[in-house]
């Protein structure tokens, strides 16, 4: 039976299956213990029955006032176990941490070229908030899209009237 856990620091030793895709970001290990120490109620992990990681969604709480908001910060499935609703699984979770905190909405970032990606945000209820120039570095930097989804705190849905003009990276807040 596939298990949906906590995140924990042994996990950091297994998760390069998922990790060499070549669309997830990843970090370094103090960046990973720091959201497991800051945000454990953020950081879950799929398991297969025999104990392999199949993926994996890491978050955070932050923000003001009407800015406070749930974050994605990774969310990533194994090739081997993609097209399962795993991803959509994670998301409910995390959505459902930020309700519990009194988020007004959730937010992600994803590459404008990650089309499947965009397409399962989209129908999971997300909307293109606004365009981030050269958000992800590479050669060359690539935008991103800031996806945003209302929590029910939000009444009157301010959270996602899309902004009409593409932002840099500063100007993210």
């Amino acid at each position: 039976m596939t298990t949906l856990r906590p995140f924990t620091c042994e996990d950091m030793l297994r998760f390069n299956n998922v990790n060499l895709d070549p669309l997830t970001e990843t970090y370094g290990l103090s960046f990973y213990t720091q959201y497991l120490a800051h945000w454990p109620e953020y950081f879950q992990v799929v398991e297969s029955p025999s104990g392999e990681i199949m993926g994996y969604i890491m978050g955070k709480a932050e923000g003001h006032g009407e800015n406070w908001h749930g974050h994605v910060t990774a969310l990533t499935v194994s090739p081997d176990y993609r097209r399962l609703g795993l991803a959509a699984t994670l998301m409910n979770l995390l959505e459902e941490v930020s309700e519990k905190k009194k988020a007004y909405l959730v937010d992600l970032f994803v590459r404008v070229s990650n089309k499947v990606a965009i397409n399962m945000y989209k129908n999971l209820g997300y909307i293109v908030y606004r365009t981030v120039l050269e958000y992800y570095s590479g050669d060359p930097d690539e935008d991103a899209y800031d996806m945003r989804k209302a929590c029910s705190r939000d009444i009157n849905k301010q959270s996602v009237i899309p902004l009409s003009h593409p932002v840099r990276t500063e100007d993210v807040d």
